[in-house]
């Protein structure tokens, strides 16, 4: 479509596997236009050694996560890449050999596109039948909007936030991203590209331990309602037979024990019924497959696992889910200067625009969230000429380049002469603020670094939140101690917002 092929960074999280090796080189090997760059994101808890990776012609940069899962991982890399689009990859996937030139026709889509999926392709066994762990794998050729490969538009990722962190595992992460990103109104599409995503050696019992995504589920439901299955492309799931296999077992058992009358037959009645659904969710699993001995064992003893496992890990999630969760605030505001990136007074430079330390992340928090976030600043050089409006407008252009969009942006350009109404300790950038997001000034927090950020927020209502700099002054903190909070850094200010949420 366009005749500059978009610019694109790879992002792949890892915990040390071996098969990270075969990606790179993969990717190394392929011919057509190379990635930006190649962010290796390790999350090992505490990597006792550097990654071992191979040599490549291509810019691989590695970047610690500290073990927080693939969700943290992903957003550890793409929030550092600064390319038009930011691709996924697992590391346990292959790369087709025409995969960078694939990928640059798969990227050059209409500005509607948020995001674009690789065709994944798994290699299954040519001379017998697939066992239920190799199937389970090849489904992966069906799913929708899977990280295996995935590329997202870095402004896409920006605006909602990224991937959320509640998902702890590489599970479901990705159909809660490309679901938000939807009700953004973005298109997602399927590419050309193909990557091949071999089946993993598994235990004997790799599908008991897998229950563990059950969890994951329970946040789905919640965030997305029961239907949120049909949403994602998946059928109706086991749920709720795993649940009745499950309950007739602990009935038959619990009668069994028992000594009075009636309960030989409560026992007996209940202990066919976990017969027949056992047998069902059994001979399900192994008449597709190869039916060898070993398999028949495997299938026999986790198809007996199963059930109370996934109903334990279910209902896990769900009582998470059940735990008070602090309300949020309706919106948050910002100081500019000092807050979010260093002061330089009367700054008129986009190159002089320095973040400050755990800004972006913050912010980030704050989007994955869905908490809207603005900008309430005082500029006067404008007033008194030390600045243009147009010097402003291409200092804030860098701002939104480097720290992602806000949802609204008010700027008072007066000096103290002009006895406005927005000027800050007033309370009119605040209320201004709340009226575009179409909340109330009351159900707003406003962080900054001094006195008369705390004071508009209090003359407006709204709750504040001072994280004061070595440039605040000590009269300006005591205050605030009296009529706000006080936080020693951004992210403690947002920790606090949020109510320790993840």
């Amino acid at each position: 479509m366009s005749a500059q092929r978009p610019r694109y960074a790879v992002v792949i999280p890892t915990t040390g596997r071996a098969s990270l090796a075969t990606v790179l080189r993969a990717l190394d090997a392929n011919t057509g236009q190379p990635p930006e760059e190649v962010l290796v994101v390790d999350d090992r808890p505490q990597p006792a050694a550097p990654l071992e990776l191979p040599e490549t012609e291509l810019p691989v940069w590695t970047v610690r996560s500290g073990g927080r899962g693939p969700a943290a991982a992903r957003n550890a890399g793409w929030r550092i890449a600064d390319s038009e689009w930011v691709v996924f990859l697992d590391d346990d996937v292959v790369p087709d050999p025409s995969w960078r030139e694939q990928i640059a026709e798969d990227l050059d889509v209409g500005s509607d596109v948020g995001a674009c999926q690789a065709t994944i392709r798994v290699p299954l066994p040519g001379d017998r039948r697939p066992t239920d762990w190799e199937r389970g794998t090849a489904g992966l050729t069906t799913a929708w909007w899977i990280t295996a490969d995935m590329a997202y538009r870095r402004e896409v990722l920006d605006a909602c936030g990224g991937f959320d962190e509640e998902f702890p595992r590489a599970f479901r992460e990705d159909a809660d991203l490309a679901l938000r990103v939807q009700a953004m109104g973005w298109r997602l599409v399927t590419g050309s590209r193909i990557t091949e995503h071999p089946v993993r050696p598994a235990g004997f019992l790799a599908s008991v331990r897998a229950q563990a995504g059950n969890a994951d589920n329970a946040i789905m439901r919640r965030k997305y309602g029961r239907r949120w299955r049909r949403r994602i492309g998946e059928g109706p799931g086991r749920t709720r037979r795993h649940f009745a296999t499950t309950v007739a077992g602990l009935i038959a058992l619990t009668a069994a024990c028992g000594r009075r009358p009636g309960w030989r037959a409560a026992a007996k009645f209940s202990a066919t019924a976990w017969s027949v659904l056992t047998a069902e969710f059994l001979l399900r699993r192994i008449l597709p497959g190869p039916r060898t001995p070993g398999e028949l064992a495997r299938m026999a003893v986790t198809s007996v696992l199963i059930p109370p496992v996934a109903c334990w890990h279910r209902l896990r999630g769900e009582v998470r889910n059940l735990r008070p969760r602090p309300r949020k605030p309706a919106a948050v505001l910002f100081d500019r200067d000092d807050t979010l990136i260093r002061d330089v007074p009367y700054n008129g430079d986009p190159t002089k625009v320095r973040p400050m330390r755990g800004a972006r992340g913050a912010l980030d928090r704050l989007r994955v969230h869905r908490v809207p976030i603005g900008i309430v600043s005082n500029q006067s050089g404008v007033a008194r000429g030390l600045l243009s409006e147009s010097d402003l407008a291409a200092v804030n252009a860098e701002v939104r380049r480097r720290l992602g969009p806000f949802d609204t942006w008010q700027c008072c350009v007066h000096d103290e002469a002009a006895g406005c109404g927005c000027r800050k300790p007033a309370p009119g950038l605040i209320e201004r603020a709340a009226t575009q997001l179409r909340v109330s000034p009351r159900d707003c927090v406003v962080v900054g670094d001094t006195g008369a950020d705390v004071e508009a927020a209090v003359a407006a209502g709204a709750k504040a939140i001072l994280v004061p700099t070595e440039r605040t002054r000590a009269e300006e903190i005591t205050s605030a101690l009296l009529t706000a909070e006080v936080a020693p850094t951004i992210e403690a200010a947002i920790e606090r917002v949020l109510g320790g949420s993840s």
